[in-house]
């Protein structure tokens, strides 16, 4: 622990002209009394910090300081160029300058053996506002936009953003909704006319949200989906459904089980998906209605 509070007192005065004892406790969470040994223990170290008193006093690095890189090793160096080249997957330009600085500073280039693109085919997958929305949520500015849930409800929201999640192939923000005035997830592919406003607001004392935890706006409730699957679908399957979901029928089928938070049209289109080679097994009322939707769409596409 100590030694990485020495390293980011060093990463944080190559940064700063000078900073009080007070003002680097608060950075580090400590008190001040341990801020002063970390200092002495670093000025034993060799790193030339020094104080200078007066108002406009504090610790500072001598100007001539340069962080010497052999204290990060090998492995931690690829650690880093590695991380840093798959979180431009979300391609926003402070990540490929650090990427880049950083392919200087170690003189070398990251290894390439594993890729992340978490863009659809042919499409931005919401990452248009990614940086946008990452210097509202670090400056605290309120954001505006028009919001399409699950229920086809289209709404104007003004909300207090906390976090972009990643989840399931799509990106969320969970926000503080200043017209529902309580914590909600909202997926940006349904978002548009987002903008960023100058409104700072205050920091909320907010509880812990947990995506895992919690449904993306407006939905309550479980519902239990069991369904028959035909061995021609058994890769989608795999795609959609853990081992521990999948039963495997004596005739080369598949018994899937899957919990919904509610049943909708993203539930139907699902099932809908598999065609011809999908059985709902339960619940039982759903029978009907995929039967329902099946001929409405035979209805729609016969041929003339």
């Amino acid at each position: 622990m100590q030694a990485e509070r020495l390293f980011k007192i060093v990463y944080y005065l190559l940064y700063q002209e000078s900073a009080s004892a007070q003002k680097i406790a608060d950075y580090l969470g400590v008190s001040k009394r341990t801020v002063f040994r970390d200092i002495d223990t670093l000025s034993l170290s060799g790193i030339p910090i020094y104080a200078e008193r007066g108002s406009k006093g504090g610790f500072k690095l001598m100007d001539n300081f340069v962080l010497n890189k052999s204290i990060i090793s090998e492995q931690e160096q690829n650690e880093i160029l590695s991380a840093l080249q798959n979180l431009s997957a979300v391609k926003t330009d402070e990540t490929s300058q650090t990427l880049a600085k950083l392919k200087l500073f170690f003189k070398k280039e990251p290894a390439d053996w594993f890729s992340i693109d978490i863009t659809g085919w042919g499409d931005a997958a919401g990452i248009q506002h990614f940086s946008g929305i990452k210097a509202a949520i670090i400056e605290k500015r309120i954001i505006e936009f028009v919001y399409f849930n699950m229920n086809c409800e289209k709404s104007q929201r003004r909300v207090e953003p906390i976090k972009l999640w990643f989840k399931a192939g799509s990106w969320y923000l969970s926000a503080f909704c200043l017209d529902r005035q309580g914590i909600r997830l909202f997926k940006l592919a349904r978002t548009r006319d987002l903008a960023i406003t100058d409104e700072i607001f205050a920091e909320r004392k907010l509880p812990a949200f947990d995506p895992d935890n919690e449904s993306a706006e407006n939905l309550s409730g479980q519902v239990k989906l069991v369904m028959k699957i035909a061995p021609e679908m058994t890769y989608r399957v795999y795609d959609y459904c853990e081992e521990k979901d999948i039963a495997q029928n004596d005739d080369g089928s598949m018994t899937i089980t899957q919990w919904w938070d509610f049943e909708n049209n993203a539930m139907y289109g699902f099932i809908l998906s598999f065609g011809e080679y999908a059985e709902v097994l339960a619940p039982g009322h759903l029978r009907e209605i995929i039967r329902e939707k099946g001929l409405a769409i035979a209805e729609k596409n016969i041929l003339q």
